[in-house]
């Protein structure tokens, strides 16, 4: 009777212990937002079409067209962009390509990733891909470190024979970012982010003079801009220093002695 007792208890307690990892294992709703997504792209940097983290934004244009998105991009963020461009049914050799440009417009390095490729003839699509590095939350004014703000994306061939030129094809974008954390912060922040007509708005709203100046991008993370001053590498310094006290008093505690001088 206490052996089946027991059992039950150990039973019982087996099940509580093993409820919220099955909780944490099974899939959490999430919010779609691909039916928000935008079904076109922008012409040039100022036309660009905004498009969400986590959104696969779709648009139709013509062999030759340059296509331009924007999106947001956090510090501690490690943006990844793929695109896909589906080809018509007949067509020669095609390469595309795919760059990405800061707030400050200037072309970022990708880390990784096939940003050029070239579809063989009659192929049916075309991948590419580019990681951007770690972006940082602030960055000597001689460096091309990718900052917090508005990033573009411009999708275009780079060499395509005459007579493909103006053929209709479709294009899918999607953009998903890698929390990077305090490995990749800095000490320092910028005094805004780098955004379009942001500038313009925080001297408007200084003066007084017109408090809904517009932003020439509204689009911004889920949970708004970080400050740039907080990261997990506090967390860090403080589990490391508390550490280190312990370890101090351990060994002075192992190391002084009873205190008593020895009898004779």
């Amino acid at each position: 009777m206490r052996i089946t007792r027991v059992l039950s208890t150990s039973m019982l307690i087996l099940g509580l212990a093993v409820a919220p990892a099955a909780a944490d294992d099974s899939p959490s709703p999430t919010a779609s937002t691909d039916s928000d997504a935008p079904t076109r792209a922008g012409t040039s940097f100022r036309t660009a079409t905004e498009v969400e983290q986590g959104q696969t934004a779709t648009a139709n244009g013509s062999a030759g067209d340059y296509l331009y998105w924007s999106f947001p991009a956090d510090a501690g963020q490690r943006p990844t962009v793929r695109a896909t461009v589906k080809l018509p049914e007949t067509h020669a050799a095609e390469t595309w390509q795919l760059d990405v440009y800061d707030g400050l417009r200037r072309r970022q390095a990708c880390q990784y990733g096939a940003q050029t490729r070239t579809a063989a003839a009659e192929a049916g699509s075309v991948e590419l891909a580019c990681t951007l590095r770690t972006v940082r939350s602030w960055s000597e004014a001689w460096a091309n470190d990718p900052l917090p703000g508005t990033y573009y994306v411009r999708l275009t061939t780079v060499g395509i024979p005459a007579t493909d030129l103006g053929l209709p094809v479709g294009t899918e974008l999607r953009v998903d970012s890698k929390d990077i954390g305090g490995s990749a912060a800095v000490d320092g922040s910028l005094a805004e982010p780098l955004v379009p007509g942001i500038a313009v708005k925080s001297e408007a709203q200084e003066d007084g003079s017109d408090t809904k100046s517009a932003v020439l991008s509204a689009i911004e993370p889920e949970d708004g801009w970080s400050s740039g001053w907080w990261s997990d590498r506090w967390v860090w310094t403080a589990v490391g220093a508390a550490l280190a006290a312990l370890a101090g008093i351990g060994g002075y505690s192992l190391t002084r002695g009873s205190g008593r001088p020895p009898r004779v």
